[in-house]
């Protein structure tokens, strides 16, 4: 089964690694996509309404940056496990 959480992220975000440290300390399986020299995957995050990263989303959900409702999300992926 492939990671239902996707994390945007760059090169030398220090809230991008906490995020992903995060969701890690938390047991939640997630990808990553760089978004350092992908003007696909920037727009992608544009399309969530965000123009920074990190963008962590689950299904429709996305949210912006270490947050409390990143602690949502997470309560979120568990029901549907």
């Amino acid at each position: 089964m492939s990671a239902a959480v996707l994390v945007y992220t760059t090169n030398d975000c220090i809230e991008c690694e906490y995020v992903k440290r995060f969701l890690e300390s938390e047991g939640i399986d997630f990808m990553t996509k760089n978004i350092k020299g992908n003007p696909d995957y920037e727009k992608e995050v544009q399309a969530y309404g965000y123009l920074g990263v990190p963008v962590t989303v689950f299904k429709e959900h996305a949210i912006k940056g270490l947050t409390p409702d990143l602690q949502k999300l997470v309560e979120a992926v568990r029901e549907q496990g």
